[in-house]
C-alpha cells in the first residue's frame, strides 16, 4: 500500500467515526430524562409471557407483571398508563415499571383525605381471597375483611363481587401501599342514626313494620330499621306452635306491635298475635256445657289430651273423662296427636282460658243401667282378670269387673290367699251379691253358687263327736285340723294335750293326724273348737302317755329373723270361752 492510499483511508475512518459520534450524541440529546421513583405516561404494547410491554420513550421498552392487570383481557395495546419508574436497569439491563404503584401515588391524597375526614367512600367489589375482599377505590385495590363485610356475618361473599358499595376507609400505610376499608362500621354508624331517630318516635301500642333477621327457639329479633325488637313465640299465635320458623322466615317483612318499650335498655318486646281478634272472646257462648264439639288432637299429656277446636283455643279431655269403663294409664292407649275427634263441653273458664272436654259422654254411662242388666242373685261367667291379697277381680263385660271377696270362696274353709281356689285367666261362675253404682262397685261371691252346708253339719260335728283332724298349719294359739267332710276345725294351744307347750311346732308337724274331739260347734259363725286332751281324758292313760311320747317337747330355736306374720284364722279359730278340762 501507497503512503497517499493509507491516508486516504485514515482519513475515511476518521470521517465515519466523527458521524457514529454525532449520531449518538444526537440520540442521547432527543431521548427523556427519566429517573427512579418519578410516575411517567406509558403506552402499552403488548405481553410477552408473564409481563406487559410499555413503552415509556426510554432507550429500552419497560416491562410490568401481568398480576398488576389482573389478567389479559385487561391488557389493551396502544392504550396510555401512568407508571412508576422502580428500576432504570436491573442485572439484566431491563427497565422494570409498576402500574399498581403508580395508581396507588396518584389517589394516594384522595385516599388519605377520605381516611382523615372519615368521610365515605364508594368501592366495586372485584373479587374474593382468603380472609374477605378485594375493593377497587379509586383505581386502587383495597382489603375489605369478612367481617367488616356486614352488619353480621356474611354467608355468600361470592355474591358481592362486582356490586359496588359504600365503605370507610379505616387503615392506610403508604410505604406498604396497604389499604383497608369497611362496610360495617359505615352501616354501623347509619344504623345508629337511625335507632336514635327511633327512639324518639316509638311508643307502646304502635303497629310498625320490620324485617326478620334472626329466628330462634324462642322467638324472633325484628329489625324495626336501626333497632332490634323480640318477638317472643308466646305472642306469635294464639294457637299453639313448636318453633316461630312455622310463621315466620328469614328476611320476611311483617308487621308487629310494640307490646313493651325500656327507654333505659332500648329493649322493645313484640307482638304478632295482638293484630289480630282475642279467640277467648265469647268463648261460653261459642262453646256453652253440653255442646257436641269437634277438634283436632294437638297434644298429650300424662293426665290428657289437649284438643284444638279453633285457631288459639284448646280444650282439655282429663284422662278420667276418657272412658266410663277402662283404666285408661295413659291418653295414648285411646288418642294420638293428628287425631280428629268429637267431644262433650263439660264447662268453660274464659278468665283463665280453660274449657274441660269428655269423650266418655258421647256414650251412655254403663254403671247407671247396671244393676238392672245383673240384679243381686243373677248368675253369670267371667273370666279371671287379676287376683290380690284380699279378693279376686273378675270381668263381667268390657271394663267392668266384681270383686270376689276372699271370704265369699269357701264355706268351710279359712283361704288365705285366692289362688288357692281360683287361678288367673280362668273362667268361672260368680253370683251377683251387690252392685254400688255411686262407688262403682259390684261385689260377686263364688261360694254362694252352693249351699251353706254348716246347718246341715250340726249333727256331724255335735259336742262330744270323736274324730281324726290333720293338722294343716300352725297358728301361735293353737293348729288348724281338717275335718272329714272338708270342715276346718281349730285346736287351742292348751287343748293339744302335751304339758308346757308354749308353740304347736315344739312337738307336732304340719300334716300330720291328731285324735280330737268336738267342743263346740257354733253354725252361725262358722266355727267349729276340737280337743286332743278331752279326747284322752275319755280313754285309757296309756294312750295319752303313748301320744305324748310321740310328741316329746323340742326346746324352742332363737329366732334371728324376726317371725313371719300369721296367716289368716280359719274358720272356728277363736276357742270357747272356758275350754279347760
Amino acid at each position: 500500500m501507497v503512503v497517499g492510499d493509507a491516508t486516504a483511508l485514515f482519513e475515511e475512518n476518521e470521517k465515519n467515526s466523527s458521524g457514529f459520534g454525532q449520531l449518538l450524541a444526537s440520540q442521547s440529546l432527543g431521548a427523556p430524562v427519566v429517573q427512579e421513583g418519578e410516575v411517567v405516561k406509558g403506552r402499552i404494547i403488548g405481553t410477552a409471557g408473564q409481563d406487559v410491554l410499555v413503552d415509556v420513550g426510554f432507550k429500552s421498552e419497560g416491562i410490568i407483571p401481568l398480576e398488576e392487570f389482573g389478567d389479559v383481557a385487561s391488557v389493551h395495546p396502544g392504550e396510555e398508563i401512568d407508571v412508576l419508574i422502580e428500576i432504570l436497569e436491573d442485572q439484566n439491563g431491563q427497565l422494570i415499571l409498576s402500574k399498581q404503584k403508580a395508581d396507588f401515588l396518584r389517589v394516594w391524597d384522595r385516599i388519605k383525605e377520605a381516611h382523615d375526614a372519615n368521610r365515605a367512600v364508594v368501592g366495586r367489589v372485584m373479587r374474593r381471597i382468603k380472609g374477605g375482599l378485594v375493593v377497587d377505590v379509586f383505581g386502587v385495590e383495597a382489603f375489605l375483611p369478612g367481617s367488616q363485610a356486614g352488619l353480621r356475618q356474611v354467608i355468600d361473599f361470592d355474591a358481592m363481587v362486582g356490586q359496588e358499595i359504600e365503605l370507610k376507609v379505616v387503615r392506610i400505610n403508604k410505604l406498604r401501599r396497604n389499604i383497608v376499608v369497611s362496610r360495617r362500621q359505615l352501616l354501623e354508624e347509619e344504623r345508629d342514626k337511625m335507632r336514635q331517630h327511633l327512639l324518639t318516635e316509638i311508643a307502646v301500642g304502635q303497629v310498625r313494620e320490620g324485617i326478620v333477621k334472626n329466628i330462634t327457639d324462642f322467638g324472633v329479633f325484628i329489625d324495626l330499621g336501626g333497632v332490634d325488637g323480640l318477638l317472643h313465640i308466646t305472642d306469635m299465635s294464639w294457637g299453639r306452635i313448636a318453633h316461630p320458623s312455622e310463621i315466620v322466615a328469614l328476611n320476611q317483612k311483617i308487621s308487629v306491635q310494640i307490646l313493651d318499650f325500656d327507654k333505659n335498655t332500648g329493649r322493645i318486646s313484640l307482638g304478632l298475635k295482638q293484630l289480630t281478634p282475642y279467640p277467648w272472646e265469647g268463648v261460653d257462648e261459642r262453646y256453652p256445657v253440653g255442646r257436641r264439639v269437634k277438634g283436632k288432637v294437638v297434644s298429650l299429656t300424662d293426665y290428657g289430651a289437649f284438643v284444638e277446636l279453633e285457631k288459639g283455643v284448646e280444650g282439655l279431655i282429663h284422662i278420667s273423662e276418657m272412658s266410663w269403663t277402662q283404666h285408661v294409664k295413659h291418653p295414648s292407649k285411646l288418642l294420638a296427636v293428628g287425631d280428629m275427634i268429637e267431644a262433650i263441653v263439660l264447662s268453660t273458664d274464659k278468665q283463665n282460658e280453660k274449657i274441660s272436654l269428655g269423650i266418655k259422654q258421647l256414650a251412655p254411662d254403663p254403671w247407671q243401667t247396671l244393676d238392672l242388666r245383673y240384679p243381686v242373685g243373677t248368675r253369670l261367667s267371667g273370666k279371671v282378670r287379676n287376683l290380690t291379697a284380699f279378693g279376686a277381680f273378675v270381668e263381667l263385660e268390657e271394663g267392668i269387673d266384681g270383686l270376689v271377696h276372699i271370704s265369699d270362696l269357701s264355706w268351710t274353709k279359712r283361704i288365705s290367699h285366692p289362688s288357692e281356689v281360683i287361678k288367673k285367666g280362668e273362667k268361672v261362675d260368680v253370683v251377683v251379691l251387690g252392685v254400688d253404682k255411686e262407688n262403682r262397685r259390684v261385689s260377686l261371691g263364688y261360694k254362694q253358687l252352693q249351699t251353706d252346708p254348716w246347718p246341715a253339719l250340726a249333727d256331724r260335728f255335735r259336742s262330744g263327736t270323736e274324730m281324726q283332724g290333720k293338722i294343716s298349719r300352725f297358728m301361735d294359739r293353737g293348729v288348724v285340723v281338717e275335718l272329714p267332710g272338708d270342715v276346718e276345725g281349730f285346736v287351742p294351744l292348751n287343748h293339744l294335750g302335751i304339758p308346757g307347750l308354749t308353740k304347736p311346732h315344739q312337738a307336732f308337724k304340719e300334716g300330720e293326724t291328731v285324735p280330737v274331739v268336738i267342743l263346740e260347734f257354733d253354725a252361725g259363725n262358722h266355727k267349729i273348737i276340737c280337743s286332743v286332751e278331752n279326747y284322752f281324758q275319755r280313754h285309757e292313760k296309756s294312750e295319752q302317755e303313748k301320744f305324748a311320747a310321740a310328741h316329746p317337747l323340742r326346746p324352742e330355736k332363737q329366732e334371728k329373723h324376726p317371725p313371719k306374720a300369721e296367716k289368716p284364722e280359719p274358720v272356728g279359730a277363736e276357742p270357747p270361752p272356758n275350754t279347760e278340762g
